[in-house]
């Protein structure tokens, strides 16, 4: 690959970074505006809480397809389509003056934003390859750290202007950007022998389902990631109403010490653990499993010390160290699934994956809740979490992934 191509590797990253920032932006507006919203269009708390269990089934639903779509046709048309549509259903949403609009523009934000990141992680790993291919997922995941971050500024914008104006502003500047998505962003070249293939070679459907789930690597990547999206969602759920009720805090100190400390740590990870993997790949196949393994196998007895803990600062630590664990999840994912399935069909491998991961977290937000309501402690459900995370380290580490190519 020659410098050209290597540098604007980089740039695909720079250009889809903003895109994943506003994948999760958008998506997450709703929750910091839950007051206003429900002051100006009347629901019950059961019904709010709809808006986000609507969007995340039908995401999940979808994302198979996003995959599928993303392998057969252009991955960059896939993207602008996808940036564009949930950008114009962004705009759209600060119109809707009734519950039955808001819970229909969720839904199909839900439809427009499964097709992104399969086709998005699919095209960093088209161009980077070996040596650079954990740190670009890692900084690609920054983005949607960031997204999830910058969702909070929903409630500022509410209470200084309106909450439509959030959906108004970030729509527009979706649909800005998606035009200039369309004349940057390019689908990754592809080698002669790739090209003769293609050219040659129907896609079929059935053919795809068998060379993804008839390899056992790929069924231990669902099992791990089934595992890790349990816990995932837990945390992203209840976190902070484990600090509230657990040390006594106040919603906002308990806001902050269940999504700051965590999503910082996870930062570090994403960074430090595309960095290691990366560097221990070029000596060993499963250099990226070892250590993403390893930080599970270390990050869940953390865990679990967070919820065993009586004193404050005793749960940062854990929830930190366990936080480390999650961002080298992040980094490694898409890389080691590029090690196990086939070349053609890692978009829809990511986007199956997506769907199992996503409904088992929409379940798990449910079942967190049930198990509070009939006197099941928070802790408990964390500890439970915990042993999971562990198991699914050495579940990845029963993987064998076929060796890279270091392009670059």
């Amino acid at each position: 690959m020659n410098r050209t191509t290597t540098n604007y590797a980089w740039i695909v990253v720079g250009i889809l970074w903003f895109v994943s920032m506003l994948n999760y932006l958008d998506r997450l507006l709703i929750a910091s505006m839950r007051t206003p919203i429900k002051a100006d269009i009347p629901m019950t708390d059961a019904e709010f809480g709809l808006l986000t269990s609507a969007f995340l089934i039908i995401y999940a639903i979808l994302s198979p397809l996003g995959g599928y779509l993303a392998d057969r046709f252009s991955r960059k048309w896939v993207i602008f389509t996808s940036l564009l549509f949930w950008s114009i259903v962004t705009l759209l949403t600060g119109f809707v003056q009734n519950y039955t609009q808001l819970i229909t523009t969720r839904a199909i934000m839900g439809i427009s934003e499964a097709f992104y990141m399969p086709a998005a992680v699919a095209l960093v790993m088209d161009y980077h390859k070996g040596s650079t291919r954990s740190k670009a997922s890692g900084i690609l995941m920054t983005g949607l750290y960031a997204g999830m971050a910058l969702g909070g500024l929903g409630g500022e914008i509410a209470t200084t202007w309106n909450w439509r104006v959030g959906y108004h502003f970030f729509g527009v500047l979706g649909i800005i950007y998606s035009v200039i998505v369309f004349f940057t962003l390019k689908d990754a070249p592809k080698t002669e022998v790739e090209i003769e293939l293609q050219h040659n070679e129907r896609f079929n459907f059935i053919e795809m389902l068998k060379s993804l789930f008839s390899h056992s690597g790929y069924r231990l990547i669902l099992l791990y990631g089934l595992l890790v999206s349990v816990c995932f969602w837990l945390i992203y759920a209840w976190l902070p109403t484990f600090f509230e009720e657990g040390f006594n805090l106040s919603v906002g100190e308990a806001g902050i010490s269940g999504t700051f400390y965590v999503q910082i740590a996870s930062l570090i990870g994403v960074l430090a653990g595309g960095y290691i993997a990366d560097r221990w790949a070029k000596n060993s196949s499963k250099g990226r499993i070892y250590i993403t393994a390893i930080m599970f196998i270390v990050g869940g007895p953390f865990l679990y010390l967070m919820a065993a803990a009586d004193l404050y600062w005793i749960a940062i630590f854990g929830i930190i160290i366990f936080g480390l664990s999650k961002g080298n999840h992040d980094a490694n994912f898409m890389p080691i699934i590029t090690q196990v399935v086939n070349k053609k069909y890692q978009a829809t491998g990511y986007g199956i994956m997506s769907f199992f991961g996503v409904m088992s977290g929409a379940i798990m937000i449910w079942v967190g809740g049930y198990l509070k309501d009939i006197g099941i402690s928070l802790d408990l459900v964390f500890k439970i979490a915990a042993v999971g995370i562990v198991i699914s380290g050495f579940v990845l580490l029963a993987i064998h992934p076929k060796k890279e190519k270091h392009i670059f």
